[in-house]
């Protein structure tokens, strides 16, 4: 979630999606042309971030650009914030749907696993619409079919507090599912709505596995045992996921490292092999929490993210070392993947493996889980 999205997100608004605009971050890593060549022909899903926002339309040509540019294929989107209720959000999926009927030439929604192909062929963002909090489902199993059919193909049954359904990571001793919340799992099994368990606590985490018919996924999350931290999974729970033929996508906020060093791509790199290996070449993805735009380390762009940290403070809703800019150095840019696919080249992985994790695990998990 970028920082726009935390203020509006905190108001109970339909989020946007856009960076402040103004100084970048530290140059990006170089790229080689063995990396440039394979970000153009695979299927690049970042599983996590957001395209400039949609909240005034049309879009400057310079956001349309920065959604070509950034060579992504597909992004899962999280809308209604980390607290939007039903109207709100459901106002705000509108939102996104007509932008997409606005710029028919750059975006395309995401329903049915054919279309991630489909948005490759035709060179268009595929969105994938997405939940991160349930608060827009209330205690409602109903809401689950209707936001399904509006095209919201993955949801959490918490953000990082308690919700009807389960607990989030700020809840470690909150008990997991709840009678409501394995209903939930079983209607979205039924409806074939990804249940993702990226802010799920561990008791959450593996009452899915345990009750899932279908393999929950981790779209945005870290190694513990690279860093330890409430927002990363143990190897125990990595494996686990694996086991059920599960994807991880490993994000680029600063909880890769302490508190108060900024991490860089090598410690991004660290979480990303470290999965690799505990969970294996098949259940490794991307999901960077960020934005497309680059994250303004401008002084204005500084303060107004200092403010909005602030507020998710006082809203009980931050975790533990939200004391750092959402970025990666090295890696704030909108080809952000493409310097992932870089290192993995650089560092031995072969060319399947690097496209598998750029795109290809989480458009076969997806395939599977949306087939009804």
């Amino acid at each position: 979630m970028n920082r726009r999205q935390f203020a509006t997100a905190l108001a109970g608004l339909a989020a946007g999606a856009s960076l402040t605009r103004g100084a970048r971050g530290a140059p990006a890593a170089a790229v080689s042309d063995a990396a440039r060549s394979l970000y153009r022909r695979a299927l690049i899903l970042d599983c996590n971030s957001a395209p400039p926002g949609a909240d005034s339309l049309p879009l400057p040509q310079a956001d349309l650009d920065l959604v070509r540019d950034s060579g992504v294929t597909v992004l899962k989107w999280s809308l209604g914030g980390i607290n939007a209720d039903f109207e709100a959000t459901v106002a705000e999926i509108a939102q996104v749907q007509r932008l997409i009927e606005v710029h028919p030439d750059y975006f395309m929604q995401v329903r049915v696993a054919a279309d991630l192909a489909r948005a490759k062929r035709a060179g268009l963002l595929g969105i994938i619409a997405s939940f991160e909090s349930a608060d827009m489902l209330g205690s409602s199993l109903e809401r689950f079919a209707v936001f399904r059919d509006l095209g919201v193909r993955v949801m959490q049954l918490s953000y990082n507090r308690k919700s009807p359904f389960a607990a989030g990571v700020m809840e470690p001793q909150g008990g997991g599912l709840t009678p409501l919340g394995r209903e939930a799992v079983h209607e979205m099994n039924r409806l074939g709505i990804a249940i993702d368990l990226s802010h799920a606590n561990a008791a959450t985490t593996s009452d899915v596995l345990e009750l899932s018919s279908r393999a929950p996924i981790m779209t945005h999350t870290g190694a513990a045992a690279v860093h330890p931290h409430p927002r990363t999974k143990s190897d125990a729970q990595l494996r686990a996921l694996a086991a059920r033929g599960g994807v991880i996508g490993i994000f680029d906020l600063p909880f890769l490292v302490a508190s108060p060093r900024q991490p860089g791509v090598e410690d991004y790199m660290r979480h990303l092999e470290h999965v690799l290996e505990v969970a294996g070449e098949d259940h490794v993805g991307i999901g960077s929490d960020v934005g497309l735009e680059p994250f303004d380390t401008s002084a204005a762009g500084m303060a107004e993210f200092r403010q909005e940290l602030e507020a998710r403070h006082s809203a009980g809703l931050s975790a533990p070392e939200e004391d750092r800019p959402t970025y990666v150095e090295g890696m704030n840019t909108p080809r952000r993947l493409e310097i992932i696919a870089e290192q993995l080249l650089r560092r031995g992985h072969s060319a399947a493996v690097t496209e598998k994790v750029l795109g290809g695990n989480f458009a076969r998990v997806f395939g599977e889980i949306w087939s009804v």
